[in-house]
């Protein structure tokens, strides 16, 4: 430090190693909040694209009722907001990678059925809704299959709610 007197050159100290001033905790406070209101739109629009699926943790622990957050509570909750985000794209990053090799699959599957005997793909492997899966079965029984004739069957969906016919009176209504 004595040499850059010397020079001619003086260094100006940082505010913040003054003593007696004050950090200005307004703004810190009003950066967190954006970078806070941020990350939520960032969760909500990873929400919005992983809709139909299930198995994310959308939840942010509740900080206490309705207050003012002090500075290291609004940094926590940012921290785990960001985590959330980070955690929850490489989740939805990876599934859509596993849906899209099933999709190719089911594709392959209509094409050339006897290449991909016995495989079963659902709509939820494909990022569908619904109860639908595909089938690959032999044609005919057991003479499909020394044939080699193959083809893929597609279930009609969902079984009912409320199953087949009326429902037994309990035997309490009987009289």
């Amino acid at each position: 430090m004595a040499e850059a007197v010397e020079q001619g050159r003086q260094y100006a100290t940082p505010q913040a190693f003054l003593p007696g001033t004050e950090v200005d905790e307004a703004a810190a406070r009003r950066q967190l909040r954006q970078q806070v209101a941020r990350l939520e739109s960032e969760l909500a629009s990873v929400f919005c694209s992983a809709f139909p699926r299930t198995g994310f943790d959308w939840k942010v622990r509740s900080r206490g009722g309705p207050r003012m957050l002090t500075l290291v509570e609004l940094e926590e909750l940012r921290d785990e907001l960001a985590s959330k985000v980070q955690h929850n794209r490489r989740v939805l990053g990876d599934r859509t990678y596993v849906e899209e090799l099933n999709r190719r699959r089911l594709e392959e599957m209509l094409l050339t059925p006897e290449e991909h005997k016995w495989v079963r793909i659902r709509n939820e492997d494909i990022g569908e809704r619904g109860c639908t899966d595909y089938r690959v079965v032999p044609r005919w029984g057991m003479l499909g299959i020394l044939m080699n004739w193959w083809r893929v069957r597609i279930s009609s969906g969902c079984p009912l709610a409320g199953g087949r016919g009326p429902r037994p009176r309990p035997l309490s209504d009987r009289s």
